[in-house]
């Protein structure tokens, strides 16, 4: 299976990153719908696609206003955006108000169903996460590989959603800030360095790749990845662009 990582940043875009999305081409899945996934277009290979939404924060959705031209000339039937009831009302009331964004992108909106089954046989679940003003976190699992995505929370080896991720293949979890920047951490709903790789350590996953990395750092060299590693040695940083086989 293919995992390519569109936008590897949150909050705002810079010149290294654009905003949360990775997608499965194969499948004709996205998760998540920030400002890279204007990228997905050359990948698309299914006459549909599937987004699934973590939360309903721009940079994480307001890539679903850029559809008219990932769809240009593509033989795309059909796009359902999945996600959470209240969390899909307010992208239809807000994002896609007429003084917005005029034009509704030919989307059809579902709640999340408790468990998806993909055009693989893949098994889709979901499961909650502490974020201000909620957000979820997705899990696939296939009889021989599994992936799980864990973004916009607070990284924590006491946290609910270890039981969810718990032995997964490849686990593609948010690291926006650095280990000296907890209380802002904590403050905002986003994870730091450390307490992610023990994360994954305790949940014992196979691969760790961090995403939604701080637009601010200069370049990933302000993420101690060397300690990282010293604690789970299967770590990286996720970068726009990469292809994750597994």
């Amino acid at each position: 299976m293919k995992l390519v990582l569109l936008g590897t940043t949150g909050y705002h875009p810079n010149d290294r990153r654009q905003t949360a999305c990775l997608m499965l081409p194969e499948l004709g899945v996205l998760l998540d719908a920030g400002t890279a996934i204007y990228r997905a277009r050359p990948l698309i290979e299914t006459s549909h696609l599937d987004i699934f939404l973590t939360h309903a924060h721009l940079d994480h959705c307001v890539g679903l206003t850029f559809l008219f031209d990932v769809l240009y000339e593509k033989n795309v039937e059909r796009v359902t955006v999945h996600g959470e009831p209240e969390k899909l009302a307010a992208i239809r009331e807000h994002l896609f108000s007429e003084l917005l964004f005029p034009v509704l992108p030919p989307i059809d909106m579902q709640s999340i169903a408790k468990n998806v089954e993909l055009a693989d046989g893949g098994k889709l679940t979901h499961f909650s996460l502490e974020h201000p003003g909620g957000s979820i976190g997705y899990r696939i699992d296939w009889p021989d590989r599994s992936m799980a995505y864990v973004t916009d929370t607070v990284a924590d080896t006491k946290a609910d959603y270890l039981e969810e991720i718990a032995g997964v293949d490849l686990l593609i979890h948010e690291c926006y800030f650095d280990d000296s920047q907890e209380e802002q951490a904590v403050l905002t709903g986003h994870s730091c360095l450390t307490p992610v790789v023990e994360v994954a350590k305790k949940a014992n996953v196979g691969r760790l790749v961090l995403v939604h990395i701080n637009p601010l750092f200069a370049d990933d060299g302000e993420l101690d990845i060397a300690g990282a590693r010293k604690i789970f040695a299967k770590t990286e940083i996720g970068v726009d662009g990469m292809v994750l086989e597994f």
